[in-house]
């Protein structure tokens, strides 16, 4: 049968049977030959059933029936005719029911291929928005396999961590950011992470650089998978450490500390010219002269006041390739800027120091910011960092190749003049390592300006020093 008869409307359908049931019974009515033409009445039943329901098409079925037993050429006896009847009647409802079976199927199946190319759609254009606003995201995006091998990276990925465009998959995620690289995968542990840290990461150039990680762990039908989103917080570190750095050097207690002191010296020079005068004899009884020296003692009192810090150091085991890792950070981007080399020699080795690591940064950022206003016209940048460990210390040296110190006789007093804004980031970095039993000198054997940090190892020999002296400080051997 023509497909086309099954299309249209189940009005048009029914018409089209109709016709065909009265076009077969004028036929089988017409035609006087010893044949049947009930066997054409299958034709009308296809029809009916793509529309009709179970039991209309039984009464269709045995309306057929009925047409073909009227104008049968052949005399009806019961004996012959009802079992005859009966299979006409069969045939025909089970043609029609067929065609219902085949018809529901069909619409079941044109159903589910609409409701799976929506949903489809609907997935193609959920990825289309995802994809979009992954590789638009100015935020790095990777998703990593159990083992750590890069399986999508954005652009951003791409830009953060120095790789050309499409380099990143396959790639191992542990040598662009290692703390990624120990997260365990679900085939190790059966606990999900949905966390966030703070790591260093590498880019491909090797160059250092902070790195704020969002990350979690899920499982797919390939195995379990990591996806993390990384930001670069190096510029974050570089302000927070200068601010640090700049209200250290305008609100610190040392500060406090430095004044009384300059009053204690310029209150003991006038003690001495007042008690000159008064064995001359002529101000003894002079009661201006006296209320001066009532006035002396008592700046003298105010200026010797016990002034303690009110922030204590943390003072503990730091690891010097971290501290350098960070300063490295903050250094690049105003090194760059400026068309300074900065040169590193840190060994691999070096053993843990005592210090406060906040404290021993900020000194370490102090000299390099004093390396860097003295290089501005300078026809060679440079600055080198080096360290080398040496009988139970730590040689820290920070040098440049600028015009170097003129004068070293007060280099490390506050207030000094010509200084930059009131001179006292030596007098603090000195006074900070002091405070954990190190300490800073220049050296003027070097050429340019050098200075060298001296910090005490951890080890057997510092902490039985420490024990002895009853605090957990250590004095380096010297």
């Amino acid at each position: 049968m023509n497909v086309r008869c099954l299309e249209g409307t189940p009005r048009a359908v029914l018409l089209r049977a109709g016709l065909l049931i009265a076009i077969i019974a004028l036929i089988d009515w017409r035609i006087d030959l010893n044949i049947s033409f009930g066997f054409l009445y299958l034709f009308p039943m296809l029809l009916v059933g793509t529309v009709l329901n179970r039991w209309q098409i039984a009464a269709t079925a045995l309306l057929c029936t009925l047409l073909s037993d009227v104008f049968d050429p052949f005399p009806f006896s019961l004996l012959v005719g009802l079992p005859q009847d009966i299979l006409v009647f069969t045939s025909l409802a089970g043609a029609g029911l067929i065609a219902y079976e085949v018809t529901r199927s069909r619409r079941k199946e044109m159903e589910n291929l609409r409701r799976v190319e929506s949903e489809a759609a609907a997935r193609r254009a959920a990825e289309e928005q995802l994809e979009f606003l992954i590789d638009s995201s100015p935020a790095a995006i990777l998703t990593a396999a159990a083992n750590g091998s890069i399986l999508l990276a954005n652009g951003a990925a791409h830009r953060l961590l120095g790789v050309p465009a499409g380099g990143l998959p396959g790639r191992n995620i542990g040598r662009y950011i290692s703390a990624l690289g120990c997260v365990p995968s679900l085939d190790d542990t059966s606990q999900t992470f949905r966390t966030e840290m703070q790591c260093r990461g590498v880019r491909e150039s090797g160059e250092v650089f902070l790195a704020n990680v969002f990350f979690s762990t899920y499982e797919t039908a390939m195995g379990p998978r990591l996806a993390a989103l990384v930001v670069d917080a190096s510029e974050e570190l570089r302000e927070r450490e200068e601010s640090s750095l700049e209200q250290m050097l305008a609100g610190s207690r040392i500060l406090v500390g430095a004044v009384s002191h300059e009053i204690r010296n310029v209150c003991g020079a006038i003690s001495v010219i007042y008690e000159n005068l008064a064995r001359g004899g002529g101000l003894s009884t002079n009661r201006d002269f006296e209320a001066l020296g009532a006035l002396v003692e008592t700046l003298n009192r105010i200026a010797c006041l016990d002034l303690k810090q009110s922030h204590q150091p943390q003072i503990g085991s730091v690891e010097l390739p971290e501290v350098f890792d960070d300063l490295r950070i903050v250094l690049d981007a105003h090194c760059q800027d400026s068309g300074i080399t900065v040169e590193w020699q840190i060994p691999e080795d070096l053993p843990p120091v005592w210090a406060d690591r906040h404290s021993l940064f900020q000194a370490l950022l102090n000299l390099t910011r004093n390396s860097e206003q003295a290089l501005e016209n300078a026809e060679v940048k440079r600055i080198s960092i080096s360290a080398a460990s040496r009988q139970g210390s730590v040689l820290v040296r920070v040098s440049d190749s600028g015009p170097g110190i003129a004068s070293t006789e007060k280099l490390f007093q506050p207030f000094q003049k010509g200084a930059e804004s009131t001179g006292l980031g030596l007098y603090l970095s000195r006074a900070f390592l002091r405070g954990f039993h190190g300490d800073l000198r220049h050296d003027p054997s070097q050429p340019g300006c050098s200075f060298v940090l001296e910090l005490a190892a951890v080890g057997p020999a510092a902490d039985i020093r420490a024990s002895n002296n009853g605090n957990h400080t250590p004095v380096a051997a010297r």
